[in-house]
Formats: structure tokens, C-alpha cells, sequence
């Protein structure tokens, strides 16, 4: 008999969480071994149990109003090892969605396209495989962007510096309080901002507003 792929689901909705454990129920191949409803509740939880695959929005309760996952994905998929992440989502923004795929998901399944694809991105992602279901494929394909597999992850200091940038501080700000040179701080938000799969600073705005930093 083939091993499980163990599965954690974290989103705040109950339907979203309900749903997707009725379709993996009906699996014999996958077993739900925990559920989250905030970020803190899924950090937690990861601490305590171990799972092949997480199944994750990306808006859901934090501490202080941060209402973004991608941080704690983010610092999760720079772990050796560590699960495979498929993002379910109701985000259709080209950036955003091409921007996931820079931090090292396995996939990112459209809420609409649940039923009819959660299953194949979560055993894909338990082979090692990436997938992208229909909504998501269609939109990368609309706006001609592929996913940056090639552009690596963001090193720490890019994303420190990313995340202050979109929260408002300008670059000498970000210089001081890091205690580099603004000329350093300049090219490590270019960095990300090419990592992310972001082209303007409008770009910009829109990503760091749909993962929750503004």
C-alpha cells in the first residue's frame, strides 16, 4: 500500500476548510492530520506536527493586524526539510501569483478551481512536482509572465528590506535603520521586486496589499 501524504489545511473560512476536507476524505491516499484558522495557530501547529503537504491561504488572522501568511511560508520553505506548500487562493493578480512562485511553493490552486484540481497539486506537490491549476495558469498566461523559478528566493535582508519599503519608509529611511548604505538598500528592493516578478512600483503596492503588509 503507497504512503500517505499526510496534509494541513489552514485558511480562516470554516466552508473553505469543511470543503476541502470533504474532498480529501473521499482519498485514500491522503490524510488531513491538522487544521489551522490564523497564522499563529499554523505556526504553532507546524511546531507540533509534522505534515508532507500544507494546504494555505495567504490572508488569514495575525498578530498586530498582519494578516499575510507569506512571511511565515516564506521562513517555512527556507527549512531543510520541509513540507511542500500548495497555496489555495482567491488572488488573480499576475505579480502576486508569479511572486509565490519565486518563494518556493509547490502550488497554487484557485478557490474556483478547488474541486476539480486540489487533489492533483497536492499529490503533485508530495512528488516533487509543481502545479498550477487552470485559473492561475490562465492568468500567468494573460499577463505573458511565467513563474520566476529561475530568480531564487529572496534572501533575508531583500525581503526585510521589501517588507519596510512597502510599508512606507523610503530608502535613506530603511538605510539608517538597518545601518546600510542607501546604495545597498537600493539594490536589494531592485532584487526582490525582480524575484517577485514585480515591474513598478504600482506592482508593488497592489502585492504587498494582497498578502496583508499595507
Amino acid at each position: 500500500m503507497a504512503k500517505k501524504i499526510h496534509v494541513i489545511v489552514a485558511d480562516d473560512h470554516d466552508c473553505i476548510r469543511a470543503g476541502v476536507r470533504h474532498l480529501l476524505r473521499q482519498r485514500p491516499n491522503i490524510e488531513i492530520v491538522g487544521e489551522a484558522t490564523g497564522i499563529l495557530a499554523l505556526e504553532k501547529l507546524l511546531d507540533v506536527r509534522a505534515c508532507d503537504v500544507l494546504v494555505s491561504d495567504i490572508r488569514m488572522p495575525g498578530l498586530d493586524g498582519d494578516g499575510s501568511a507569506v512571511p511565515l511560508l516564506r521562513r517555512l520553505l527556507r527549512r531543510q526539510p520541509h513540507p511542500q506548500v500548495v497555496v489555495l487562493t482567491m488572488v488573480s493578480r499576475a505579480p502576486m501569483l508569479s511572486g509565490l512562485c519565486s518563494i518556493g511553493v509547490a502550488g497554487i490552486v484557485d478557490k474556483r478551481d478547488a474541486a476539480a484540481t486540489l487533489v492533483d497539486a497536492i499529490e503533485a506537490a508530495a512528488a516533487g512536482s509543481i502545479h498550477l491549476s487552470e485559473q492561475v495558469r490562465a492568468v500567468l498566461e494573460a499577463a505573458q509572465l511565467k513563474p520566476p523559478l529561475s530568480a531564487g528566493a529572496m534572501s533575508a535582508r531583500e525581503w526585510e528590506v521589501f517588507q519596510l519599503y512597502a510599508r512606507g519608509l523610503a530608502v535613506h529611511e530603511i538605510a539608517v535603520r538597518l545601518r546600510r548604505s542607501g546604495k545597498t538598500i537600493s539594490t536589494q528592493k531592485r532584487s526582490a521586486m525582480r524575484k517577485l516578478g514585480l515591474e513598478t512600483e504600482g506592482d508593488l503596492i497592489d502585492y504587498a496589499s494582497q498578502i496583508g503588509l499595507i
